[in-house]
């Protein structure tokens, strides 16, 4: 299966999961916590169990590794070339809010790097899709958008994302760097997604998050042009130690 077909595939499970969470999100739903406190509903389940097997039937000779089964031992991780990277939901805390703002996030890693993945925003009707080997697009269901970051100088006007849920004190420390700056608010791996679509210039994550937050995200944004360091220039990757904590990192279309 070449790239196009198989990003057409994950599309189509992504809203699939998209769907399973939504037939819970317009009703009342159970709120559990994990040891870390982080909240865990029954449609993160529920999206986990539609994506895991749409993946082991769509590629069964790729491992899965999903939020909602991260028990994979690093013995066993660190043997793997490519593997599938996936949040059913990312921005529970937005689900619980109900404001709209959370995605189904699947990715495909390769030798640490996310080549293809899809964004879907289940609640705002719109998914965003990239491939190395075709670029990235916002899909509205009826229109589709290919997205080319354009990078603006670092003067002027700089639009920063900064979480709607997490906000930050380094976040203050860093955007003293820019003449002026508007915030914008947005949760989960949508983030990523707004400077793809050129609707932010940097997005600073300065704060925790762990690698199935960001590979979804992460590939838009970089296929569709924008930079994705960590805080002293070197690439994100992915899959190369025991934990799942990503460093402190930067997406940006703003030059250096």
């Amino acid at each position: 299966m070449n790239q196009t077909e198989l990003l057409e595939e994950v599309l189509i499970l992504a809203r699939q999961a998209g769907c399973a969470i939504m037939g819970i999100y317009e009703k009342d739903f159970n709120v559990e916590y994990k040891a870390d406190e982080s909240p865990v509903t029954d449609a993160d389940l529920a999206a986990h169990k539609v994506i895991a097997n749409g993946l082991a039937h769509l590629t069964p000779d790729i491992p899965v590794l999903s939020e909602e089964s991260a028990d994979i031992s690093w013995d066993i991780r660190q043997t793997w070339t490519r593997y599938w990277l996936v949040d059913p939901i990312d921005g529970t805390k937005e689900f619980i809010k109900k404001n709209g703002e959370f995605t189904v996030n699947i990715a495909l890693i390769e030798h640490g790097k996310p080549i293809l993945a899809v964004v879907d925003a289940p609640a705002l009707g719109v998914s965003y899709l990239a491939a190395e080997a075709i670029g990235a697009f916002k899909d509205k269901g009826d229109e589709r958008i290919e997205l080319k970051v354009t990078t603006k100088p670092n003067k002027g006007l700089i639009r920063v994302v900064g979480s709607r849920s997490h906000p930050s004190p380094d976040l203050a420390e860093f955007v003293k760097r820019f003449d002026e700056i508007e915030m914008v608010s947005k949760g989960s791996s949508l983030k990523l997604c707004l400077v793809a679509e050129g609707s932010a210039d940097i997005y600073p994550r300065l704060g925790p998050t762990c690698e199935w937050d960001t590979g979804a995200g992460h590939a838009i944004a970089e296929i569709a042009g924008a930079k994705v360091t960590k805080l002293d220039g070197s690439p994100l990757v992915y899959n190369t130690k025991d934990e799942y904590l990503n460093p402190y990192f930067i997406v940006s279309a703003v030059e250096e």
